[in-house]
């Protein structure tokens, strides 16, 4: 396949952003290779499709949405799972244990009683933060302790959760940095949300308290959101937010709707379903990413002005001073989590780039529904170093819905993958075998 870059972007070319084969010293992911596998892996694999050599099990089964994934040192595994209607009082985290050594969770437990669940989880030195609707909590964690019993203490709390886009995911760095994501309230900020041919608010009143990365300190409680504390803006949905070893934070874009249906004058159907491109962002201090007045096109591998400010598809104006994505991936497929493979136990060629669990489309109206993978992006010094591959395949079966959808992605201690999937439950392990 090839591959353009523009100001240092990995962009998929205009005729295809179907997935490259990169040389990992492994084969793309390929029905071809289970019977290499079945020697090692489960005969099925999990039910997935990886490149030669890796093997993935089902870990556990949870009841509810798992969303976000966090491994702690001893392997325990807690994933922020908001419960399904009927179960409240049961708590949102559920807690995985292999206690007996076979890839399986044999121990499942959920703590957190009445507290309602939501996507972010992270463990930062003896505590597990967990984010609920608006707030980002914290539970002490102690030698031994699985299910987790003391009562939360708030870290931060009321932030703003109207509209579109509610999840707040976040990730938390070596100095104690919380970066959390508070995607925007609308779609394109227009004066009438998703309606054909309203305009854009000029300026867009919203990025004050929304669409963008706020910035706190992890150490605090009782933090209250403000204004004040945007890191970076213009970033319409980071559902996924990682932090490098050297500290560099990344995040995932959600890309912007309905540019056919509201424009009509200016892209077909066609169009609408394949723009725009998905996004990998290196987040700087101050930074703006351009949203709402431009989105990134990945045939043309620019930002370009948004319709409702005047663009009509190629008109650049004021975004050619936005920040460019890392890397752009395809349209609609939702990039809902993200982290940076920094272990040892998969090939040397894997080590700096990111894992994208892709929960996938549901609005690429020409064509098939796409996404539902996790795809590997390589990395090096925060720039993309060749084109993306499909990773692991084989979540979606059916024509017309996805029996799992990749929302959750962790790193174990001893370099396996975790996948989360809120539309089962189900919970996989990916390991290397060579």
């Amino acid at each position: 396949m090839s591959l353009k870059f523009v100001t240092g972007v990995a962009v998929a070319a205009a005729v295809s952003f179907a997935a490259s084969s990169i040389a990992l010293g492994q084969d793309a992911a390929s029905k071809d290779a289970a019977p290499e596998n079945a020697a090692v892996c489960p005969a099925d694999n999990g039910g997935l499709i990886l490149p030669r050599g890796f093997c993935a099990t089902v870990f556990a089964d949870v009841e509810g949405a798992p969303r976000h994934i966090a491994v702690a040192s001893d392997g325990t595994v807690y994933v922020n799972a908001a419960v399904r209607q009927g179960k409240a009082g049961e708590g949102p985290v559920v807690a995985l244990k292999d206690s007996n050594g076979d890839g399986r969770a044999d121990i499942i437990a959920r703590f957190g009683g009445d507290v309602p669940g939501g996507t972010g989880i992270f463990l930062y030195k003896d505590w597990l933060y967990v984010e609920s609707r608006g707030s980002i909590l914290r539970y002490a964690r102690k030698d031994g302790e699985i299910a987790l019993q003391g009562a939360p203490e708030t870290v931060l709390k009321n932030l703003p959760i109207d509209g579109n886009h509610t999840a707040r995911p976040f990730a938390i760095d070596a100095q104690g940095n919380l970066f959390v994501d508070l995607g925007s309230a609308t779609n394109s900020c227009q004066q009438d949300d998703r309606t054909k041919e309203s305009p854009g608010l000029d300026p867009c009143e919203e990025l004050k308290t929304r669409a963008g990365i706020w910035r706190y300190d992890a150490n605090k409680t009782d933090q209250v959101f403000s204004e004040n504390e945007r890191f970076a803006t213009g970033i319409r949905n980071a559902v996924g937010i990682a932090v490098d070893a050297t500290g560099r934070v990344y995040a995932t874009q959600h890309g912007r709707d309905q540019l056919y249906e509201n424009w009509p004058k200016f892209y077909n159907s066609k169009q609408g379903s394949e723009l725009p491109a998905e996004e990998l962002l290196l987040l700087q201090d101050g930074g703006d990413y351009g949203w709402p007045y431009c989105y990134f096109d990945g045939a043309q591998g620019k930002r370009v002005l948004a319709p409702e400010y005047g663009g009509d598809g190629k008109v650049i104006g004021r975004c050619a001073e936005k920040l460019p994505p890392v890397a752009a991936f395809p349209a609609h497929w939702g990039p809902n989590d993200v982290k940076i493979y920094e272990a040892t136990q998969f090939p040397e060629a894997y080590r700096g780039g990111a894992f994208i669990a892709f929960h996938g489309s549901w609005n690429r109206s020409s064509g098939p529904q796409e996404g539902y993978n996790v795809v590997f992006q390589p990395l090096a010094d925060g720039k993309a170093a060749g084109g993306y591959m499909v990773f692991a395949d084989g979540f979606r079966s059916g024509k017309d819905g996805a029996d799992h959808r990749p929302t959750g992605l962790a790193v174990g201690p001893d370099g396996s993958l975790y996948v989360a999937d809120d539309a089962a439950g189900r919970i996989w392990r990916i390991t290397y075998k060579g």
